[in-house]
């Protein structure tokens, strides 16, 4: 592959051979612009041209050398910053002792193919003749410093990477340059443009711009730094409303086309990747349309450039912020620069046109509007972007540049003394240098610790410039934070904020969103057929909440919290339980009180006339027995008003049930009485001995103790307890009495409605027997309204909800209660308080 490569660089280079051993070339040779020829020598390309003059070949002769224009004093900084360097190297006793360094340094005039043309030239010199042993020999130069932009770099790259000759880039930023495989002998001194653009949309998330447009470069510099910002941007939750691409070379009506984009669009924030070269006719046209009001965020090439920068035209890059190479000073630079003088090579056309270009003169005097050159002018009154070391971004990569190679060869040539134990010189191959430069590790004069790592690039550290303002109308470089990609991740990007400018000179962050910021308590839905940065705010389902802006989710609170009206916070959930301090627990209560105070003045009025007929007809005992039993009835009932507790809930339903048995055993004993009597008065009957006073203590004792045995076993085994019921209900809990074991539930309901369907249809049969005063057609009535008020509560206590299941229970409790006190007593007290004289043994016999 190499011996291929080589066969066509020399076809393209030399003629036909007058012989097998002697070729000479046919085109004029390619020289250095400049040069300095000493022990090892480092080459360079830099376009210190910004143009090339386009010719139209007619492919007939021989063309004309290439002519290149417009002297680039930013490219030509760069070279003579290496020539300061190396100057400074060889006059160090440190590096390099007794080994001098040249240099060849080449002009590609900003063209890939003069990139190219001048690599080859550093490979095989400028030699007119070719013997058998040039190929034999080594490379011209060791290694090359250049090019400043990515596409010819990547071009040089690729075309002395097959030769393993080192290729040190001082501003080539393009990220595939990191690509090992494609170029195994590329290093560079500036960050990749992978962490440019990482910290751009780091930058960009930081003050809050989801919404923004980017114009490129139409090249690999800005193809490959805007698809790794969209890529980072992506990730970070960034849209990209429009992505144009530029160059140089576009015609008016095309760049008129990208403003019009810009224009029409809603971002606010426009992110200009875009090589300096490019920006220029970009930034004439912007002005000549007055555009304004745009937030401009900008890339290395151009954010710290003092030409568009002291351009008042320019005024609308106010505020303009973007990531540079970290600045250095470099002692004696200046003072370098100031001496370069045409006089130090007569011959040297670059040095004549630099003083021309710098003064604004004319050594040939062809122009009479332009004064002679005489060269008594002085650099050092001079301030321009040459003369300028203030903002040494770039030069000092080329310095540092150029200090790598010599400590990869420092470290060649210490290891080859200690090796051989020798004094005689030798000379590295270019492999040679590959190898050491890859494990250089050094402290340059500025204090910078340097080293590659595997990709061959530099820790990436950059500064966070802001343009402001100056006085006389120029804008100047604010330095306002900093990037550094070895800090962990949260000090990654440090910004300050408080000294920033922004667009038209605003003291406000710029808003550039598709949609606004959905507030808390709300969340994101995107719209249909947009990116991801357009959605309308959602609020927040009942039960979810979100306590942050720009959320996508809403998420749930727990079990026991309930979202706010804002849908921002939980809220532990309202507890529902029947208390007494709400109108229907207070209700509920006096009904209970009231029950219970009617139940007691009965039972006084039967005490004070308990030795009447009407008393003590059918067994006053059980009667007092009776009220006593729907006194409890009524109080038991406040048992299931209030919080429910352990203890309230074995109560209240072991109290309802026992009591409750009790009245209706009562109930039952006397029905069973009404019964008894009146067999008692048939001839020959003596019933009432089998159902004395005895029995019927008895009867009442053992029914109700059924109760008591069902009630411990239902304790023992599954007692009720309080729960916290969630189902019925999301947004507030019901805290009730689980029944714990129904089987105990519905076996105590289940007894007692037994007990009062046996009373009511003994009742019923004892209604129509001859009775002036017939207690078991007040019985009948009584357990007809039990009856019914217990069989309509057992649909409603299944289907009613919460506080008003226990509200039914109670109503039912109070209405049977009320049911039995006045269905039976009533009639009693009306006689003995308004009719007493119906009160005697006659009138109840039914013998009057």
């Amino acid at each position: 592959m190499v011996k291929t490569t080589v066969s066509l660089l020399l076809v393209l280079l030399y003629g036909a051979c007058a012989t097998a051993q002697v070729c000479r070339m046919l085109s004029r040779p390619v020289l250095p612009l400049l040069s300095d020829e000493r022990d090892i020598n480092i080459g360079a390309v830099f376009s210190l041209h910004r143009n090339v003059v386009l010719k139209n070949h007619s492919f007939s002769s021989e063309p004309e050398p290439t002519n290149c224009i417009s002297l680039n004093l930013r490219e030509f900084k760069f070279a003579q910053t290496q020539i300061f360097a190396i100057k400074e190297i060889n006059n160090s006793t440190q590096l390099l002792p007794g080994v001098t360094l040249g240099y060849k340094i080449y002009d590609a005039c900003g063209s890939v193919s003069q990139t190219v043309l001048s690599s080859m030239a550093l490979m095989n010199g400028y030699e007119e003749t070719l013997h058998d042993e040039s190929c034999s020999k080594p490379p011209f130069v060791h290694a090359i410093v250049g090019e400043s932009s990515s596409s010819p770099t990547i071009a040089m790259a690729s075309l002395v990477g097959p030769f393993s000759i080192p290729v040190v880039s001082h501003f080539a930023t393009c990220a595939c340059l990191s690509d090992r495989k494609r170029f195994p002998s590329f290093f560079r001194t500036i960050p990749s443009d992978y962490y440019q653009s990482k910290a751009l949309a780091q930058m960009v998330k930081h003050f809050g711009w989801t919404w923004v447009g980017t114009v490129r470069s139409r090249n690999d510099y800005g193809n490959n730094g805007i698809a790794a910002f969209e890529k980072i941007a992506q990730q970070e939750g960034i849209c990209i409303e429009y992505s144009e691409a530029i160059i140089r070379t576009d015609s008016q009506e095309q760049l008129l086309k990208t403003l019009e984009v810009i224009k029409k669009a809603t971002a606010r924030v426009v992110l200009a990747f875009i090589s300096f070269g490019d920006f220029i006719p970009f930034l004439k046209l912007i002005a000549q349309q007055n555009i304004t009001g745009l937030q401009w965020v900008g890339s290395e090439s151009w954010i710290t450039s003092r030409i568009i920068a002291e351009t008042k035209e320019y005024s609308f890059l106010t505020g303009a912020v973007g990531f540079a190479v970290v600045n250095e000073k470099l002692d004696g630079l200046r003072e370098f620069l100031v001496t370069v003088h045409p006089d130090q090579e007569p011959k040297n056309e670059i040095l004549k046109e630099f003083w021309e270009t710098a003064f604004q003169c004319n050594f040939r005097n062809t122009d009479s509007s332009i004064p002679v050159c005489t060269g008594s002018e002085h650099l050092t009154e001079l301030q321009n972007e040459y003369t300028d070391v203030s903002e040494l971004r770039i030069a000092s990569k080329v310095y540092t540049a150029v200090y790598a190679i010599a400590h990869a060869l420092h470290n060649w040539v210490k290891d080859v003394k200690y090796a051989t134990n020798s004094s005689k010189r030798h000379l590295p191959t270019p492999q040679k240098v590959l190898e050491y430069i890859r494990d250089v590790n050094f402290t340059v004069k500025t204090g910078e610790t340097f080293f590659f790592d595997a990709s061959g690039d530099p820790v990436a550290k950059y500064d966070l410039v802001n343009w402001q303002p100056a006085e006389d109308g120029s804008l100047q470089f604010k330095l306002v934070g900093v990037y550094d990609s070895s800090l962990p991740s949260e000090k990654l990007l440090q910004v300050d904020q408080e000294n920033m400018v922004w667009a038209e000179k605003s003291g406000q962050v710029p808003v550039s969103m598709c949609s606004e910021s959905c507030p808390p308590g709300t969340r994101k839905a995107v719209q249909k057929g947009r990116p991801v940065c357009c959605y309308d705010c959602i609020p927040c389902a009942d039960g979810e909440i979100i306590n942050i802006t720009d959320s996508s989710d809403c998420f749930p609170c727990d079990l026991e919290y309930w979202s706010n009206e804002n849908k921002d916070k939980c809220v532990l959930k309202v507890i529902e339980f029947l208390s007494y301090t709400e109108i229907m627990g207070i209700v509920l209560s006096i009904c209970s009180f009231i029950g219970a105070l009617f139940t007691s003045m009965i039972s006084f009025v039967f005490y004070l006339h308990k030795e009447t007929p009407i008393v003590r007809a059918n067994n006053s005992e059980l009667s007092f027995l009776l009220l006593f039993s729907l006194t409890l009835c009524f109080l038991c009932s406040l048992t299931f008003i209030g919080r429910p507790t352990e203890w309230s809930c074995m109560l209240r339903h072991t109290a309802f049930g026992i009591t409750f048995v009790l009245s209706v055993s009562c109930v039952l004993g006397k029905t069973i009485v009404v019964l008894m009597a009146f067999r008692a008065t048939l001839p020959g009957s003596n019933v009432m001995k089998w159902f004395g006073p005895v029995q019927q203590r008895l009867s009442v004792v053992s029914l109700t103790l059924i109760q008591v045995i069902i009630c411990v076993l239902w304790l023992t085994i599954s007692p009720p307890f309080p729960h916290k019921n969630m189902n019925y209900y999301r947004e507030k809990i019901i805290l009730e009495c689980h029944v714990g074991s129904d089987v105990g539930f519905w076996a105590v309901l289940g007894y007692i409605g037994l007990l009062s369907i046996l009373c009511f249809v003994l009742a019923f049969l004892a209604r129509k027997l001859p009775d002036n005063f017939n207690e078991a057609k007040f019985i009948t009535f009584s357990m007809l309204i039990f009856c019914a008020v217990w069989i309509t509560f057992i649909p409603a206590y299944v289907s009613t909800p919460g506080k008003y299941t226990v509200a039914m229970e109670i109503f039912a409790i109070l209405a049977s209660s009320f049911g039995l006190l006045f269905c039976i007593f009533a009639p009693k007290c009306y006689i003995i308080l308004l009719n007493p004289e119906q009160n005697t043994k006659k009138n109840i016999m039914g013998k009057s």
